[in-house]
């Protein structure tokens, strides 16, 4: 195995909080009535995407319904809609939707990742469990070293933000620029999530301004 594999292994096969094992495999059990055919994956879900990335995008953590259901992050949710919107429109995958782990997408460029691998309840990590998770997170940063990260949202801005002890701490904000070196730029947005994308707070405008700085620093690099 490579480091991404030996990741990915190790991940699904995480049981060290207690709290997101019994809330992952529960919500699997008893599913939404929408999704009751289904079979849900109920477990830690890895990132995913190009290996060889320079675009890294870091949200918060699984849904309940979405990534915790098909095993893959944020597809099968209305999150995931917005998202793989705007890597389509910026040239980061090949299709702007993703419904199901073996829909036919692929990333170009991009991994898609989260700094917490299970699914919490109320979608509220505790410190202890981001904190649990943190290895997994240095393990995919030293094994992809993207050029750019997209950090949706304050949880994913401040894990980055820890790895790099990035100084003076940058407040987080949307469309906020980190440089973290000469080769690595760190680019805010708010998070994908239903209360950001029905209020207008976030708008697919200003989630595109977000990508398209980072295509144009992608391919500068």
């Amino acid at each position: 195995m490579n480091a991404l594999e030996l990741l990915e292994h190790d991940v699904i096969n995480c049981h060290t909080c207690p709290r997101l094992v019994e809330w992952r495999e529960r919500v699997a059990e008893e599913k939404r009535a929408s999704y009751a055919n289904d079979t849900y994956w109920g477990r830690a879900v890895p990132g995913f995407g190009d290996p060889s990335a320079k675009l890294m995008v870091v949200g918060l953590a699984p849904a309940a319904h979405g990534a915790n259901r098909t095993g893959r992050m944020f597809t099968g949710d209305r999150s995931g809609d917005w998202l793989y919107r705007a890597l389509y429109r910026a040239g980061f995958g090949n299709q702007p939707e993703s419904v199901s782990i073996d829909d036919g997408l692929k990333m170009s460029g991009a991994w898609i990742t989260s700094p917490v691998k299970c699914a919490p309840p109320l979608n509220k990590p505790t410190t202890e469990e981001i904190t649990n998770c943190r290895p997994f997170f240095v393990r995919e940063l030293d094994a992809l070293a993207p050029r750019v990260i997209i950090a949706l949202g304050g949880i994913g801005f401040s894990a980055v933000v820890r790895h790099f002890d990035i100084r003076p701490r940058p407040k987080f904000g949307h469309a906020v620029e980190v440089m973290i070196d000469d080769n690595t730029t760190l680019l805010a947005s708010y998070h994908v999530s239903q209360q950001n994308t029905f209020t207008g707070k976030l708008t697919e405008e200003m989630l595109d301004d977000v990508f398209n700085r980072a295509r144009q620093l992608v391919d500068y690099h």
